[in-house]
């Protein structure tokens, strides 16, 4: 692998190794990027001798030459390489550029931009360009309205993960403006505050219809969010499908997509808008709305390839630190997997997130033999496909229309048989089209291939 706009290897870590420079250049790039210790310039692994020196002494550097605060825009972890210890930094592109070395301050000696696989000076008017268009609602800078505020509870949270805040933590954390008062961040943090997040819950599929209004909040935004995600868990029930075959069970939604986006919801939101972000539980779909638009360097192509710039790098950091993050650009990915890019929806002032249930009961509170699937047409866990064109394939005799076999199996939702069992058994060959130039029309019918045929003998034969 060689260097790119985006990956820049060095050798090793030392004083004269400008590794400030190569960091700022990646700040300033609207994609961010990647540096390597322990790896020549010609894609050989050399290695790291000392890895948790060099880690320690590069989050020093990174601390307290560089300005703004680049704490929350990037992460230090250490990989094996050809048999080898290397370091990979990443870095994310940040909302307060231009970024620069704190001793040179805003000017072509403090100040670069990546150029392909370099990273130089940029011009004066450039850094007066970044400067000028700064984002100037920044949580960071937001004085907050009460100063009587205590931290116990971040306090606790830090020791849970044997990391102890020192009398500093105030300053470190970054939860005081530059003339030292608390900001907005300290406020989300603080043991008491006004801000709540709603998870609410309707019996219709609009909003006219609500029977249950949660609100956690008033305290850390560490602990709401924990609350939100504990309540989240219980309501994504694991429900039963009953098939001639087995037993299938399923979750409502993907439990790994479901974490990310709640963490994702409530680190990214804007709360310059003073609106927290809002879960809303409908008999069909889970919908996640935080405010704020996608920032203006950043589009949805770009979004959606996991680049990441981080709203409120400084809540970031310490959910990081917390361990309810774990690296950064790793929340989207991991939504997309499970769901596709449709299930985002971008406007002026908010982002929404929509999970489909794909089948809906009349009462959720029962274990009911009902089906759901998170997945839809997005990529599915192998072994969970297999199961649904096994159950298919044993069902399938001559040919057969879509509601007769959807009946047979036993399924309720027809969405659900759609993405779960039909799909799959077509795209992978199983089944065909009786009517394949109609694949619209009403006496479309579907019927084994030679490749279905030898999947339900081998299955019989196995019984």
């Amino acid at each position: 692998m060689q260097e790119t706009n985006r990956i820049e290897y060095k050798r090793e870590l030392t004083p004269e190794l400008d590794i400030e420079k190569e960091i700022i250049a990646f700040l300033n790039y609207k994609e961010g990027g990647y540096i390597y210790i322990g790896i020549d310039k010609d894609g050989s692994t050399v290695g790291v001798n000392d890895v948790d020196d060099c880690m320690l002494k590069l989050k020093d550097r990174i601390k307290h030459n560089i300005s703004p605060s680049a704490m929350g825009l990037f992460d230090i972890a250490e990989e094996q390489k050809d048999g080898c210890s290397i370091i990979k930094i990443t870095v994310a592109s940040g909302i307060e550029k231009p970024y620069f070395k704190t001793k040179y301050g805003m000017t072509p000696r403090g100040a670069y931009m990546r150029v392909g696989t370099s990273a130089e000076p940029m011009l004066q008017e450039q850094i007066d360009r970044l400067f000028a268009m700064r984002t100037r609602n920044s949580i960071g800078r937001i004085v907050s309205n009460r100063q009587d505020l205590s931290f116990e509870q971040l306090r606790i949270y830090y020791d849970e993960h044997g990391k102890r805040l020192n009398d500093n933590f105030k300053r470190t954390l970054e939860l005081l403006t530059e003339d030292g008062k608390y900001n907005y961040v300290a406020y989300l943090l603080a043991d008491e505050n006004g801000n709540s997040i709603k998870v609410a819950k309707y019996s219709s599929l609009d909003r006219c219809d609500l029977v249950e209004n949660n609100e956690y909040g008033y305290c850390s935004l560490i602990k709401a969010t924990k609350s939100v995600l504990a309540k989240l868990d219980i309501e994504n029930k694991v429900a039963a499908t009953i098939t001639p075959m087995e037993r299938i069970e399923t979750p409502l939604w993907n439990k790994v997509a479901l974490r990310e986006a709640v963490i994702n919801a409530i680190v990214h939101n804007d709360y310059s808008f003073e609106v927290p972000p809002k879960f809303e539980i409908f008999p069909d779909r889970l919908e996640i709305t935080s405010a704020g638009r996608l920032p203006e360097s950043l589009s949805k192509e770009e979004f959606f390839n996991g680049i990441s710039i981080p709203r409120n790098k400084e809540l970031m950091r310490i959910y990081r630190d917390v361990e309810l993050v774990e690296s950064l650009g790793s929340g989207i990915p991991r939504i997309l997997r499970a769901y596709g890019e449709d299930c985002f929806k971008f406007t002026d002032n908010f982002i929404r997130i929509t999970f489909p249930i794909s089948v809906h009961d009349t009462d959720h509170d029962t274990d009911h033999d009902t089906d759901h699937d998170t997945d839809h047409d997005t990529d599915h866990d192998n072994n969970e496909i297999s199961k649904f064109i096994r159950i298919l394939v044993s069902n399938l005799e001559g040919e057969i229309d879509r509601e007769t076999l959807q009946s047979k199996i036993g399924i309720k939702h027809r969405q659900h048989f759609r993405n779960a069992y039909l799909k799959p058994s077509l795209d992978e060959g199983y089944i065909e089209f009786t009517l394949p130039n109609e694949k619209q029309s009403k006496l479309q019918k579907y019927r084994l291939t030679a490749k279905g045929l030898a999947l339900k003998e081998s299955l019989k034969n196995s019984k």
